[in-house]
């Protein structure tokens, strides 16, 4: 009976102790969220001067399609078959650069999306690290020494002492959080 008792309350010791500091979590997921926005801007800029070689491409083809039939109406024979062979080396550029952008486009609307989903976590972390996992985790752990024969204390003077205590650390261990978070955001940290 011990054993059983012994292994409850070891299991609900395990289950009222975070794994890990929320604080911790968060800040990792705000290192990983500035390091994905670093890299969209450079995508971006990366489609953006891809599309500027699609567009001044697709300009010399047009000017030396021009050209060829400028050559073609005075029978400039020689003139006309360097502008076809000039055509066909831009029409493979701009089928290349075609590609390209296509690629980059589809690469960025997905960093993009993950960039979004990425910043909804971070902001329901943010907003889930101050409540109430403590408190659940408490409840979880009295309940598992309620199944194991362990009753709940009372109201015992002692007992309502301890937990103002208790109480009173939660709310400056809060209170200080919320102070350093104040103090990286203003730079004095």
């Amino acid at each position: 009976m011990f054993r059983r008792l012994r292994e409850k309350l070891e299991a609900a010791l395990a289950a009222a102790t975070p794994s890990e500091d929320p604080r911790a979590v968060v800040g990792r997921m705000r290192e990983a969220l500035i390091e994905m926005r670093a890299a969209v801007g450079p995508m971006r800029e990366a489609l953006a001067e891809a599309e500027s070689q699609l567009g001044r491409v697709r300009e010399e083809i047009a000017t030396a399609e021009r050209r060829r039939a400028m050559a073609a109406e005075i029978a400039d024979g020689e003139t006309v078959g360097v502008a076809e062979k000039y055509l066909g080396k831009l029409g493979g550029r701009r089928a290349v650069l075609e590609q390209k952008v296509h690629a980059q486009r589809a690469e960025l609307a997905l960093a993009e999306q993950d960039l979004a989903e990425m910043t909804a976590q971070f902001n329901d972390a943010v907003k889930q690290r101050g409540g109430g996992e403590a408190s659940q985790s408490a409840e979880a752990a009295w309940q598992g020494l309620g199944s194991a024969g362990m009753d709940r204390p009372g109201l015992d003077p002692d007992d309502e002492v301890l937990r103002h205590r208790m109480d009173r650390a939660a709310l400056e261990a809060d209170a200080a959080a919320k102070l350093e978070e104040l103090k990286r955001r203003m730079g004095k940290s």
